[in-house]
């Protein structure tokens, strides 16, 4: 009798465990907010990006804007542009007026913009952490860890508004104690955009200097 208690004991033990991994509450409004996202053309945001290290004493803030279609974006932030077209990025650089010209490999950048969304489905547990009022509306916090233990980073943490689903802010903890919150406002689905959004043109930029890395 005393091995068959230990034995349920385990069973419910593991059970308990997959539970968390693989919150059924987390996954529904996880799954919501990512159709809600797939059914957007293009949109446009503004955007507060802040690092933090508590032990570091390190907190600063930069402010921007972004602009999202499919796998393309254009992301202005601080004194920097980062223009991707899917295949190709560029990384102006304001403060000496040059970019850097880069081919793209959609692997190598996990949060890209239209993945924040979709990341979970694949090599993430989730959890539902809660249900809360933020500036007078309903917010649902979810956490995403990593399977792969060798990632920098050990926890996104997601912000949902309950009632349109929209993601109003996420946070993602690294290993060294850096936080890196990303906050959305003014978010606008209603954009009719080209391609041609998504490329950078010289002449926009008086006496560019251009640094091909291809």
């Amino acid at each position: 009798m005393k091995k068959i208690g230990l034995l349920v004991l385990l069973m419910l033990a593991l059970a308990s465990s997959v539970w968390a991994q693989r919150d059924p509450k987390a996954l529904e409004i996880l799954n919501a907010m990512s159709e809600k996202y797939q059914n957007i053309d293009a949109f446009k945001a503004k955007l507060v990006y802040k690092l933090e290290n508590p032990s570091e004493r390190l907190n600063e803030t930069f402010r921007g804007e972004i602009t999202v279609m499919g796998e393309k974006y254009r992301l202005k932030i601080g004194e920097q542009e980062i223009i991707n077209n899917g295949s190709t990025i560029w990384t102006y650089l304001q403060e000496v007026n040059e970019v850097n010209v880069d081919n793209y490999y959609p692997e190598d950048d996990p949060m890209a913009p239209a993945k924040i969304y979709t990341i979970y489905r694949e090599g993430y547990k989730y959890s539902f952490v809660e249900e809360k009022k933020q500036k007078g509306n309903v917010v649902q916090v979810v956490d995403l860890e990593p399977d792969n233990k060798d990632e920098p980073f050990f926890k996104i943490r997601l912000t949902i508004d309950k009632e349109d689903r929209t993601l109003l802010n996420y946070k993602v903890f690294d290993k060294n104690g850096n936080r890196y919150l990303w906050t959305v406002s003014d978010f606008d689905p209603t954009l009719k955009l080209t391609a041609s959004h998504f490329e950078f043109d010289p002449s926009d930029y008086k006496d560019v200097e251009i640094i091909d890395l291809r």
